[in-house]
């Protein structure tokens, strides 16, 4: 399936049950809601919240669906705001590419950014 095909299946769905009067805002406030139970996920892969190692399929797949939910509230946001996500995602494209051309440059001072966060933790540290 092509992006452009989803988003219209996506708001042709939404059409035959009436979702698509949703107001922007609460579109927004699901979609947040959404990246929270990413975020939620994604500290049990870095160790932050407990993960059964028996789980770890499992919590791929919960991952899945969540990521999943996500991006039809994005999709439904677009919609909502008459944005093509094919097109956007093209120009998406290249903008990174116009951005980061040469990707024998490697990502931008990484090195320079972790010490400065190491350096703004030290500063900030709680007592």
């Amino acid at each position: 399936m092509h992006i452009r095909e989803y988003q219209q299946w996506l708001e042709q769905w939404d059409k035959e049950r009436g979702w698509d009067r949703a107001l922007l805002s609460h579109t927004l406030l699901h979609a947040v809601e959404e990246m929270g139970e990413v975020s939620r996920h994604i500290q049990a892969f870095e160790g932050y919240r407990e993960l059964d190692p028996e789980r770890v399929e499992t919590a791929r797949a919960e991952l899945a669906l969540e990521l999943s939910d996500l991006q039809v509230m994005l999709f439904k946001i677009a919609y909502l705001c008459g944005i093509d996500m094919e097109d956007a995602m093209i120009r998406g494209q290249a903008k990174a590419d116009a951005r980061f051309p040469d990707p024998a440059a490697g990502p931008a001072d990484v090195e320079g950014y972790w010490r400065r966060f190491r350096r703004y933790l030290e500063e900030h540290a709680l007592d």
